[in-house]
């Protein structure tokens, strides 16, 4: 356990969140993605060059040059200036989509809004704004969420769930009932989708079915085997009590490709965006092909934004190679057809493997 800022504000929260994923061990113990767990049927005789292979995809109207997703991680501090400035300088430079952290502590505090504004090097890129859902119980609505939007100039509005998270901090927002009716009239009023977000303990197929009813345009499923934010909690708690109670939660959640599957089952009529513990372009091609419409990648990017943005920008490249040679080596040539191809489980007979 590290020692926490000293101030108690939704800014020194921010920065705790930052220093601890980048200087600890946050990952979930033992549970994984349950990517690991599935492989793609090589195709030796694909019938296509690489180089024909599409990697693009439209979310929301937009063109992406592939389907990668800077996930939601930060803002609200100096320090999330730099990071979230080179992370949009990356996306904009490959086309890619990105979220933006929380934006809470902005709205406390609006001295702080330059920490997320990315839009002056990005003026094109597919961006979500985000807003924590258990807020609609804490005095949030309509004009605080088009605030975030307003913000960023943002295309869209993340709304995250972190029951689990708020729960194991000492200074959490716990009270979650009665918060499905007030998504609902936010998804009614916005005049831009709404993205039902976890962050790393995924949605269940009954949480997707409420969601999607509620008028959500999206959900990211954010599943487990990634960063553990009850770790991130441990290691920020004020008491050994605390300490004690957020790492029962190590390797609590949903792995993300059950949660994945769970959602297309739950709100089949939606896009479904895959998230947690993706590490390379052969998890976004895995989740892809199970039906995903987008993939994020939170922890790889806080690391490489840490350094520059040429790092991020390296990234992306390889990030989008893997995928378009798993798209090949399946013999997709594009993501619709990456879509149609065969998973099978690690370690099936050889004669299913047609």
């Amino acid at each position: 356990m590290s020692k926490v800022t000293e101030l108690p504000t939704t800014e020194s929260r921010k920065v705790d969140h930052i220093r601890i994923n980048l200087e600890q061990d946050v990952q979930f113990p033992r549970l994984t993605t349950g990517l690991e767990k599935l492989c793609f049927l090589h195709q030796a005789l694909p019938e296509l060059s690489l180089r024909q292979v599409d990697t693009s995809t439209t979310i929301f109207g937009k063109r992406l040059s592939a389907p990668i997703l800077i996930s939601s991680m930060t803002g609200g501090t100096d320090l999330a200036r730099g990071i979230n400035r080179n992370l949009a300088h990356a996306a904009q430079r490959h086309q890619i989509a990105m979220g933006l952290g929380s934006q809470r502590a902005a709205i406390e505090d609006p001295a702080l809004e330059a920490s997320y504004a990315i839009r002056d090097i990005a003026p094109d890129i597919l961006l979500f704004a985000n807003i924590g859902a258990v807020q609609l119980n804490y005095g949030y609505g309509l004009a605080h969420c088009q605030r975030a939007v307003d913000m960023v100039g943002a295309d869209a509005l993340i709304l995250h769930f972190n029951a689990l998270q708020e729960a194991v901090q000492a200074e959490g927002d716990i009270d979650f009932s009665g918060l499905l009716h007030k998504v609902e009239k936010l998804c009614a009023k916005l005049p831009v989708p709404v993205i039902a977000k976890e962050v790393g303990w995924g949605f269940s197929r009954s949480a997707a079915r409420s969601l999607a009813s509620a008028g959500v345009a999206a959900i990211d499923v954010a599943g487990a085997g990634g960063t553990s934010w009850s770790e991130v909690e441990y290691h920020r708690s004020p008491t050994a009590f605390h300490a004690r109670v957020a790492r029962s939660f190590a390797d609590w959640g949903i792995p993300t490709a059950d949660a994945l599957v769970a959602a297309l089952a739950g709100a089949p009529e939606l896009p479904i965006f895959a998230s947690g513990g993706l590490r390379d372009g052969i998890d976004i091609a895995k989740c892809i092909a199970l039906g995903a419409d987008l993939a994020g990648l939170a922890g790889p990017f806080l690391r490489a934004a840490s350094e520059s943005a040429e790092a991020i920008s390296e990234l992306i490249r390889e990030l989008t190679a893997q995928l378009q040679i798993a798209m090949f080596c399946s013999a997709s040539r594009d993501i619709n057809s990456l879509r149609q191809a065969e998973l099978l489980p690690v370690g099936s007979p050889p004669q299913t493997r047609e």
